[in-house]
């Protein structure tokens, strides 16, 4: 347990200085502005390319893998939209966000740090492809919903259109591309520019986790919403189950991919769903509270995850 702690400690603790330090100079939001643009830019997609550049091409083109994972997301996201529209008379945007919450972790920020930490540079391609095709997805599907719920006062076309921009213009996104493209063609950087990208790539976990301590400061919990009590349960335990479920039954993965796909399913709510709420002025305030709870529990449930998974607890394959 001990090495849990201390594989978990460095990692959280980078949240929380980010929150203190925070709360002890009072910045102003804005003052966060060019740190997030060099881990959004320059780091993160330095690292994405870095991983992805140097993975066999065969393992890149998992689709089984893509679906599985795709599956276990949007079945906990269904019914958790399902649970808000029905029985809390939720408006079709409130469920939309409400579903998210529960279903779009923190696979950007704190995904590739902690899982490369766990399971080392065999968690990369898993960590590559579940934040891509992941991400794609709610990409269409926030604006697609809200469209539906009329949220969205544009022409199915022009929205559409700016869905497609918004994917395929993502640095994250364009930086896997990239090395799926190095992977297919074999190319190695020279090494200056490989240094270059190795010192970018060993940025990006410190400050994305200093950053996220920041932005949880600067959005204080003003309330607890009633719809916590199922959406926190849902992201940090329902998710991890059923993506570890949905694996076993869908093939035979490397238990390093299987574990993968489960620790990020049990990272807290993104950041992103706060984004998204602030863009179409629904749920806001309430996704910001759950932001932060789930990041504050997610310290004691991945803490356990990662002890069952390194002590043999859980196996690689739930259906031997």
């Amino acid at each position: 347990m001990g090495d849990i702690v201390g594989l978990v400690l460095p990692f959280f603790g980078m949240i929380l200085l980010g929150y203190v330090v925070a709360r002890i100079t009072r910045q102003p939001v804005e003052a966060l502005g060019w740190l997030n643009t060099f881990i959004i830019y320059i780091a993160l997609p330095a690292l994405f390319f870095k991983l992805v550049a140097k993975t066999p091409i065969e393992q890149l083109t998992r689709v089984d893998f893509i679906l599985a994972n795709i599956s276990a997301t949007y079945l906990v996201f269904a019914l958790i939209f399902a649970v808000g529209l029905w029985l809390r008379r939720a408006t079709i945007g409130e469920a939309t966000i409400q579903g998210l919450a529960a279903a779009y972790g923190n696979i950007g920020y704190m995904g590739p740090g902690l899982a490369l930490l766990a399971f080392g540079e065999p968690a990369a391609v898993p960590v590559a492809l579940v934040f891509c095709f992941e991400n794609m997805l709610h990409f269409m599907v926030a604006p697609a919903l809200m469209a539906v719920a009329g949220g969205e006062k544009q022409p199915a076309i022009p929205i559409a259109g700016g869905v497609l921009r918004k994917i395929v213009t993502h640095p994250f996104i364009i930086a896997t591309a990239a090395g799926f493209v190095a992977a297919f063609a074999g190319y190695e950087p020279p090494a200056p520019l490989q240094r270059l990208i190795d010192y970018l790539a060993q940025a990006a976990a410190p400050c994305a986790l200093f950053a996220m301590g920041v932005t949880l400061a600067l959005r204080p919990l003003k309330r607890v919403p009633v719809e916590i009590g199922y959406i926190v349960p849902a992201k940090l335990l329902l998710l991890p189950v059923t993506m570890y479920l949905v694996l076993g039954f869908a093939g035979n993965f490397d238990p390093v991919w299987v574990f993968t796909a489960v620790l990020l399913a049990a990272l807290p709510t993104a950041t992103n769903v706060f984004v998204i709420g602030q863009q179409y002025g629904v749920w806001q305030e309430r996704a910001s509270a759950t932001i932060l709870i789930t990041t504050v529990l997610s310290v004691a449930t991945v803490t356990i995850l990662l002890y069952l998974i390194k002590s043999g607890l859980l196996a690689g394959d739930p259906f031997p």
